[in-house]
């Protein structure tokens, strides 16, 4: 529950946040036993967040002026709806914080964004160990259980790129 009974704010993240995204990323990483996976910095973070060509956008949630939790999105485009759409790339509130509304309040946060913009859908991928399945499900998220997740990456993704095939 909530360690503070001050008001919950959830805002656009800025530069100026770039320490607590790149925390709550190896926060992320770390429960999800990937302690090393995190590759960004916060200079790496400022880079392509807030640059010239931004590759994603966050907001951050405080209570106060604790931070207490993030959702960093990028956007995809959907051909069947004509519509650009959010993918959340990272969730995280922090463990003292759960259960007190930081997660809704974040989604609706993106939520929002989607119906002022006129974006059409919210994706995300959830381990299937994470008690926050019932969470994502109650909001009204649904597995799509035909759809099966797939990664291209690393030293495959280079020896694609490198394959002197019919596609070059």
């Amino acid at each position: 529950m909530p360690s503070d009974p001050e008001k919950l704010v959830v805002r656009p993240a800025t530069v100026a946040d770039v320490d607590t995204l790149h925390r709550f990323s190896v926060d992320l990483a770390t429960y999800e036993d990937e302690p090393d996976a995190v590759g960004s910095t916060p200079e790496t973070l400022a880079r392509d967040g807030f640059g010239e060509n931004p590759q994603f956008a966050a907001l951050i949630a405080e209570r106060g002026t604790k931070p207490v939790g993030f959702a960093l999105y990028t956007f995809n485009y959907s051909v069947w709806t004509a519509a650009r759409g959010i993918f959340i790339e990272d969730i995280w509130v922090v463990p003292e914080e759960r259960r007190g509304g930081v997660a809704r309040a974040l989604m609706q946060g993106l939520a929002r964004e989607c119906e002022a913009k006129g974006y059409k859908r919210i994706d995300l991928n959830v381990l299937d160990w994470n008690s926050a399945r019932g969470f994502y499900e109650r909001l009204g998220y649904r597995w799509i259980r035909n759809w099966l997740p797939y990664r291209l990456s690393g030293e495959a993704l280079s020896k694609l790129a490198g394959d002197q095939g019919p596609a070059s």
